[in-house]
């Protein structure tokens, strides 16, 4: 490099865009990699506004982050789109600074329309895969309805008929044997417990009342539930507007819940375990407490039942984060934005 070469130099052999506006938003220099890049000529670029080439779709954002130069921001990483002479559409890449003694922007900008096609690639793979995901989830709960159906509506009802014939000879077999007698009322007995057992795991596997009473109700009678099958205390609080979150994230947060309650049953001694549900601004926090002994060191990263949390988060746009102390419990965290809606297929 030759000790004279300088800052006109630099400007006509340098690959990236550069630029000088005045405030008007008219240019008033350009290299020759933006005649290059965008094909038009200099006197075509300089004749019209530089709003004339911009996408018309990126038009507002372009002068609302003008206007920030002006006060005196610089400007870092800005892109938005152009139209080329051809009609292609071009991304770039801006650092653009305003000099106010002499009323001129300087931009200097990239050429990022491989990348954006990459990127533009790559959320639609995401968008089919979040599609697929959404698919399956809707097919395996449909499949858990229609079991959780026939197991309520047809095995249940079957064993209440059992339940009334034998209710019946009871009444008529006055001159039965007593040991016939006490059979019968066994028969009885297991029946009715059959038949909440039943109807225990049809809510379970598919709670109706998710969708007749909604969240709150629901996760209320899954703590009380579960504070009396294992006599550990659960308890449920909610905080939030109701109607402002979807079917679909109501089942996933449940299904979360379900998961977390069968993992501390798994791997902790438990304590006194409270779940809360609140609306923080344009997200849901989900936290299930437990007040046990935590996760022992070799058992916090790998359990099934984390993992399959975290699938679940994941493919709702959520963040989930476990903090275990050993000995002092474990907090499960989720958090969810309560604008997503799962993409049906």
């Amino acid at each position: 490099m030759t000790e004279d070469f300088g800052l006109s130099d630099f400007f006509e052999l340098t690959p990236d865009l550069v630029w000088i506006a005045g405030k008007d938003g008219f240019l008033k220099k350009i290299n020759p990699a933006v005649v290059k890049k965008l094909g038009y000529t200099v006197e075509e670029m300089l004749s019209k506004p530089i709003t004339a080439f911009i996408h018309p779709a990126d038009v507002e954002i372009t002068m609302l982050n003008r206007f920030k130069l002006f006060k005196g921001e610089v400007l870092h990483n800005f892109c938005n789109r152009y139209i080329s002479k051809s009609g292609e559409v071009i991304w770039l890449e801006w650092t653009s600074v305003y000099i106010d003694n002499k009323e001129i922007v300087l931009a200097i900008a990239k050429d990022i329309t491989a990348r954006k096609k990459i990127e533009k690639e790559v959320e639609e793979q995401y968008t089919k895969f979040k599609g697929l995901t959404s698919h399956f989830k809707n097919r395996m709960e449909n499949d858990r309805k229609y079991f959780a159906y026939e197991l309520h509506e047809e095995l249940a009802q079957l064993l209440a008929v059992v339940n009334m014939d034998m209710g019946w000879l009871s009444l008529q077999g006055a001159d039965l044997p007593e040991k016939a007698r006490e059979r019968i009322e066994h028969a009885s007995a297991v029946c009715k417990l059959l038949i909440n057992t039943i109807q225990r795991l049809a809510f379970s596997i598919s709670p109706q009342m998710l969708e007749e009473l909604g969240l709150y109700a629901t996760m209320e009678w899954l703590c009380h539930e579960f504070s009396i099958l294992y006599g550990i205390s659960c308890i449920f609080f909610g905080d939030y507007d109701e109607d402002s979150i979807s079917y679909e994230m109501k089942i996933d947060l449940f299904r979360i819940c379900q998961e977390a309650l069968a993992n501390i049953l798994d791997h902790t001694q438990a304590g006194e375990i409270k779940i809360s549900i609140c609306e923080t601004g344009d997200h849901i926090e989900l936290l299930i407490r437990d007040a046990g002994n935590g996760f022992s060191s070799n058992l916090e990263k790998q359990t099934a039942g984390l993992i399959s949390i975290q699938e679940r988060v994941k493919s709702i746009n959520g963040k989930v984060t476990v903090q275990n102390n050993f000995g002092a419990g474990t907090d499960i965290l989720v958090v969810v934005a309560k604008q997503y809606n799962p993409v049906n297929s």
